[in-house]
C-alpha cells in the first residue's frame, strides 16, 4: 500500500481526537446536571449525604478542568503533526484562555447552584433542629455545622453567622451579609424571618418551612428550565462539529483538505471565513439559549 492510500487513516484519527476533544469540553456539563439530579434531596442534609457527594463531584470537576482547558492544544498539536503546518498549532494556543474563561464561568454557575441548594437544605435542617426543641441559636449552629461538612468548610460569610448564632450576636445581620454571597440570595428571607420572630414572637418553624417551599420551587423551575434547554445545547454541540465531520468526508473521498486548507492562500481565506462564521454562530446560539434562560 502507497503513501497516498494510507493517508486518510492518520487524518481520520487526528480529526477523531478533535471531535473527541471537543466533545468532552461540551458534555461534561450534561453529566454533572445529571449527576446532580440523582443526588438531589428534599429533606436535611446529614455528614456523608447528598450534599456532601455533590461537593465531592465539584471538587473532582475542578481538577478535571485543568486538563479540559488544554484540550484544544493538544487537538492542534495532532492536527499540526498530520498537517504539516504550525496553523492548528497556533489555533489550539489561542482558544486555550477561551476555554479557560468559558470554564470558570460554568464553574462558578455550578457553585452558585450549589450554595443555592445549601441554603434549602439549611432551612430544613433548621426547621427539624425547632421542631425537636431547640433553641433558635441552637438549631441555626447544628444545622450550619451539618451542612457545612465537605471540602474546604464553611467560609467566612458562614463563620459569622456561626459566631453570631453561638455567642448570641446580630444573626439576621449576619445572614444578611452571607446572603451577598452568588447563590444565597435565600439567606436573606432567613434573616427577615428571624427577625420577624424575634421582633414579634411570630413563630420561626413555620416561616422557615414556607421560605424552604419556596426556595425548594424556585430551584426545580430552574432545573426543568435546563432539562428543557439541553435540547439547544445538544444542537449547538452538534452544529459546532459539522465542520469537522465535512472534513471527514473530504479526507475520505481523497479530497486532502488539510492541505488544501493549511498550504494554500485559497484555503487559508476560507479557514479564516469558516472560523469567524463559526464563531458568529456559537455565539448567536449562545444569545438565543441565555435569552431562553431569562
Amino acid at each position: 500500500m502507497n503513501a497516498g492510500a494510507a493517508l486518510p487513516v492518520p487524518l481520520f484519527a487526528g480529526m477523531l481526537c478533535a471531535g473527541a476533544a471537543a466533545w468532552g469540553l461540551a458534555g461534561g456539563d450534561r453529566v454533572s446536571r445529571r449527576a446532580r439530579v440523582v443526588l438531589a434531596t428534599g429533606g436535611p442534609v446529614l455528614p456523608g449525604g447528598p450534599l456532601h457527594r455533590e461537593r465531592l463531584l465539584i471538587a473532582v470537576r475542578e481538577r478535571a478542568a485543568r486538563w479540559r482547558e488544554w484540550a484544544p492544544l493538544a487537538a492542534g498539536l495532532v492536527i499540526a503533526a498530520l498537517g504539516g503546518s504550525v496553523i492548528p498549532l497556533l489555533a489550539g494556543a489561542a482558544a486555550v484562555p477561551l476555554v479557560r474563561r468559558w470554564l470558570r464561568v460554568r464553574a462558578r454557575e455550578r457553585a452558585r447552584a450549589a450554595r443555592a441548594a445549601e441554603v434549602v437544605s439549611l432551612c430544613g435542617a433548621v426547621v427539624g433542629e425547632l421542631r425537636a426543641g431547640a433553641q433558635p441559636g441552637q438549631a441555626l449552629t447544628a444545622a450550619m455545622r451539618r451542612t457545612a461538612d465537605g471540602p474546604g468548610g464553611p467560609g467566612a460569610a458562614e463563620a459569622g453567622v456561626l459566631a453570631a448564632a453561638a455567642f448570641g450576636g446580630d444573626v439576621p445581620a449576619a445572614l444578611r451579609q452571607a446572603a451577598g454571597e452568588p447563590g444565597a440570595d435565600g439567606l436573606a428571607g432567613m434573616a427577615a424571618c428571624w427577625r420577624v420572630s424575634v421582633d414579634g414572637g411570630a413563630g420561626l418553624a413555620a416561616g422557615l418551612e414556607r421560605l424552604e417551599g419556596a426556595l425548594r420551587a424556585e430551584r426545580d423551575r430552574q432545573e426543568s428550565l435546563r432539562a428543557q434547554l439541553a435540547g439547544a445545547r445538544s444542537t449547538v454541540l452538534v452544529l459546532a462539529l459539522l465542520p469537522l465531520v465535512g472534513l471527514l468526508i473530504g479526507t475520505g473521498l481523497g479530497a486532502d483538505p488539510l492541505r488544501v486548507l493549511l498550504h494554500t492562500p485559497m484555503g487559508w481565506g476560507c479557514l479564516l471565513a469558516g472560523g469567524v462564521l463559526e464563531a458568529l454562530g456559537l455565539l448567536w446560539c449562545r444569545r438565543i439559549v441565555r435569552a431562553g434562560e431569562r
